[in-house]
């Protein structure tokens, strides 16, 4: 993350350091929140320095300064989301300051923030799904026909990204969580993985029998099987790294693409797939939100207005007093 040789002198902070060595170490934040809490915090030094002409002390700041950058970043038309996002960063920064004795209270209680907008996840039908876990199969059949049209995949690729998502469709897992699992992760007796999700907790899940024979078809091409503590899923057949979410997200486009779907979808859409089919099946939303690893039930919930939404389409169409 951002370190002192990276940042200029006038906006390194040694608080910030600390809390960002927190965020990896004690609570296992991905690198993607390590990521944005460094940038959030950063932006805001800069702003702090450019408008007070001074380097930002965090003790000192009252709320009104924290309204002024509000402001400023609906100057700069900010979504609502990205300014969310700013503050839920200066928000757990200063509890960990608080907890360090730094400061006494939080300057952004109470600060009102815009809404956020109301914006459902995408994800695929049943059928969508299908096609897409069978892309890779057929994509990887298609360019062993045409041969010297350029460097063809390796049946090792694709039974690996047929069981990637396969597994991510089975267990609804994030994709760090995904190019985290250990092959002891799996208890293939008990159908049950164990998944290392936010914050270092753990869950089991279900896992499906389909998934875990394509992990198995995967496994059988291979040079040397996968043990212990090594990945399940390899970056290459030429070293034991594991996937990256880079890597997955880049394949997943090409099936995406293959399959007539929207290659701008993401492999979390998969995972809010997996959610959406769980409770139109009638899954419990309780149920719904362990499986995910949802530290709140709001979180789940917004799958609920999915279904929900899907239901009222089905009855403006059906009744005939709608």
């Amino acid at each position: 993350m951002n370190s002192e040789a990276e940042l200029p002198a006038e906006l390194y902070d040694k608080w910030v350091e600390k809390f960002l060595a927190h965020l990896a170490t004690d609570r296992g934040a991905s690198i993607y929140t390590q990521r944005n809490y460094s940038q959030a915090l950063t932006e805001f030094a800069r702003w702090h320095l450019t408008q007070r002409q001074s380097a930002v002390a965090w003790e000192t700041l009252q709320r009104d300064d924290f309204r002024s950058f509000l402001r400023y970043l609906g100057r700069n038309r900010l979504s609502r989301a990205a300014t969310s996002l700013r503050f839920s960063a200066l928000r757990t920064f200063y509890k960990f300051l608080m907890r360090h004795g730094l400061v006494e209270s939080l300057p952004i209680k109470n600060l009102s923030l815009p809404k956020a907008e109301k914006r459902l996840p995408k994800f695929l039908t049943k059928q969508q799904m299908l096609d897409l876990l069978d892309a890779p199969k057929k994509l990887f059949e298609s360019q062993a026909q045409r041969k010297g049209a350029g460097r063809p995949m390796s049946q090792e690729v694709s039974l690996r990204d047929t069981a990637v998502m396969e597994m991510i469709y089975s267990c609804g897992l994030r994709v760090s969580e995904l190019c985290g699992l250990r092959v002891e992760d799996i208890d293939t007796s008990e159908l049950l993985v164990r998944v290392r999700g936010k914050g270092k907790k753990e869950r089991l899940v279900p896992v499906g029998e389909p998934a875990l024979r394509a992990i198995e078809n995967y496994w059988a091409v291979l040079a040397k099987s996968p043990l212990g503590t090594q990945p399940v899923f390899c970056a290459d057949t030429k070293q034991i790294a594991p996937l990256t979410p880079r890597q997955l997200a880049r394949r997943l486009k090409n099936y995406l693409a293959h399959a007539g779907l929207d290659p701008k979808l993401t492999p979390h859409k998969l995972r809010h797939t997996y959610a959406t089919h769980l409770l139109d099946a009638g899954a419990d939303l309780r149920s719904v939100q362990e499986l995910l690893g949802h530290a709140h039930l709001i979180t789940t919930q917004v799958y609920t207005h999915v279904t929900t939404e899907r239901l009222k389409r089905a009855y403006d169409a059906a009744h005939p007093r709608a």
